[in-house]
């Protein structure tokens, strides 16, 4: 999988092609790596974790619960989930933003333009704040705000909420302006996306579990309070709906429609208003589980996280994780599986599972592969998944090679491959974030660790010193072209 990305540029210069346009479509050294063979041990060093698998990836703490909860007692409840930046508006890129996926939750700010280590890291939501628990999804929204949803309902609960801080970039310590936005039905919160058109995609986290589409009466709204003031959402219904999963069935595809749970004002319609919860206190609100099971929505075994894939021709195709899917209910020989819906057909398709080729062995990726998670994409388009497993055992992040970009890992050279392991006793990795405004670092969270330290990493690639060596007697090489052509 080693490739030699500078040398083709120049080769490509030689022939009167520019190194911009050489690079087109070849962004990042993220994907020029050869794969790891097996899961980590344990780690001697927790701050630099992660076993690589390039010598030219390089990795760092720039972040730690220790030093935050040091600075500020108890204003980090830990176990840091999903990462997301500010992707858009001042100071692009400069923040990252993650919540607290504890009983207690919250919401942080790590500045990554601030030198100082005990500085750079603020609580912008405090810790328990409108009874925030378990807060998971992480996402930046077209209009410049920053999205988190928490990962908790079921009967009787009054969690299950999606909130907006809509002062993300700009608040204080615990000065986040904290907004539910109660359109979005209750589920169980994890993956966030929004399409071309954006619409918003949710997933309800659950053993029998559906993806959600919600579609503003104002898509091109500039506030979240005018995106969310009024809405449609659906659920995925997967040929004739009603299906689930489960611990043994097959992979759950073909064509799709999307069925509505409310109506264009994000009200229950006739067909849901069973599943209207009283909450007490004169509120309401919709259980989208309920919901989806009332007009026969398709049910997955855990779906957890969302990511889009924009194609060249500018279609594009939704990725979604189901953690605990699985085709005999022996988790030795692997489990879950990872799905694309095709944004504009409604295509649904097995993208991964336990089958695929582990490109390391060039066999089935088998029990090496379980308990798909996260989802990252990379700026070349590549898909990683993030493993819920256990760090210093087998805790993984795994890169996706679909060389055609169609949507499966079954054409010759494709498949999956270990591409990081986690040595963190007692931990997970969460939140694998690629940088869009640098397309070689990228962040990933080492969650819930048995020492307590949550801790951010920062991963950098960069080329192969043959491959600058090689580019610059490219660069050598067109300047005499060039000069020689000046003289004609």
């Amino acid at each position: 999988m080693q490739t030699r990305k500078l040398a083709i540029a120049a080769a490509i210069g030689l022939m009167g092609v520019s190194a911009q346009q050489a690079f087109a479509a070849d962004l990042t050294y993220f994907d020029n790596f050869t794969p790891l063979s097996a899961s980590a041990g344990a780690t001697a060093t927790p701050a630099t974790p992660i076993t690589l698998s390039s010598p030219f990836f390089s990795q760092k703490t720039i972040a730690d619960r220790a030093t935050q909860n040091l600075a500020s007692p108890g204003s980090n409840s830990g176990s840091w989930d999903m990462i997301t930046a500010n992707e858009s508006g001042p100071d692009a890129g400069r923040y990252l933003f993650m919540p607290f996926e504890t009983g207690s939750g919250g919401v942080q700010r790590i500045d990554l333009w601030n030198s100082n280590y005990a500085t750079r890291t603020v609580t912008i939501v405090a810790p328990g704040s409108q009874g925030f628990v378990s807060g998971d999804a992480s996402r930046w929204t077209p209009w410049g705000s920053y999205l988190t949803a928490e990962e908790s309902w079921g009967t009787g609960s009054s969690k299950g909420r999606l909130f907006e801080i809509t002062n993300s970039t700009t608040a204080g310590a615990n000065g986040g302006t904290f907004v539910q936005r109660n359109v979005i039905p209750r589920v169980s919160h994890e993956g966030l996306a929004f399409d071309s058109n954006k619409n918003f995609y949710f997933i309800d986290e659950l053993n029998g579990g559906s993806v959600y589409k919600y579609v503003s009466a104002n898509p091109n709204a500039a506030s979240g309070d005018d995106y969310f003031s009024k809405g449609q959402t659906f659920v995925l219904k997967v040929g004739a709906g009603g299906q689930f999963e489960g611990n043994n069935g097959p992979a759950i595809t073909g064509a799709s429609t999307w069925e509505a749970i409310t109506t264009a004002t994000g009200t229950a319609n006739a067909a849901t208003w069973s599943a209207m919860v009283n909450l007490g206190g004169g509120n309401f609100a919709l259980d989208g589980r309920a919901a989806a099971d009332l007009v026969g929505g398709t049910g997955y075994n855990r779906p957890e996280d969302l990511e889009i894939q924009t194609r060249a021709d500018g279609s594009q195709v939704l990725y979604f994780a189901t953690t605990d899917s699985d085709i005999n209910g022996n988790t030795g020989d692997g489990r879950s599986r990872v799905y694309t819906l095709d944004v504009n057909t409604g295509a649904v398709r097995l993208f991964a599972d336990a089958s695929t080729i582990d490109l390391a062995t060039g066999l089935a990726v088998g029990g090496g592969f379980r308990n798909a998670d996260n989802l990252a994409i990379d700026a070349n388009g590549n898909i990683y998944i993030i493993e819920d497993r256990d760090g210093a055992v087998d805790d993984d992040i795994w890169f996706a090679r679909d060389l055609n970009k169609d949507g499966d890992l079954l054409d010759a050279g494709e498949g999956l491959a270990r591409w990081a392991t986690n040595g963190t006793p007692g931990s997970e990795f969460t939140g694998l974030y690629f940088d869009k405004f640098n397309p070689n670092v990228a962040y990933v969270n080492i969650q819930h660790p048995a020492d307590g330290v949550d801790r951010t990493i920062q991963l950098t690639a960069v080329p192969e010193p043959e491959s600058y060596a090689m580019f610059l007697a490219g660069l050598g090489l067109m300047g005499m072209i060039a000069r020689r052509r000046s003289r004609v």
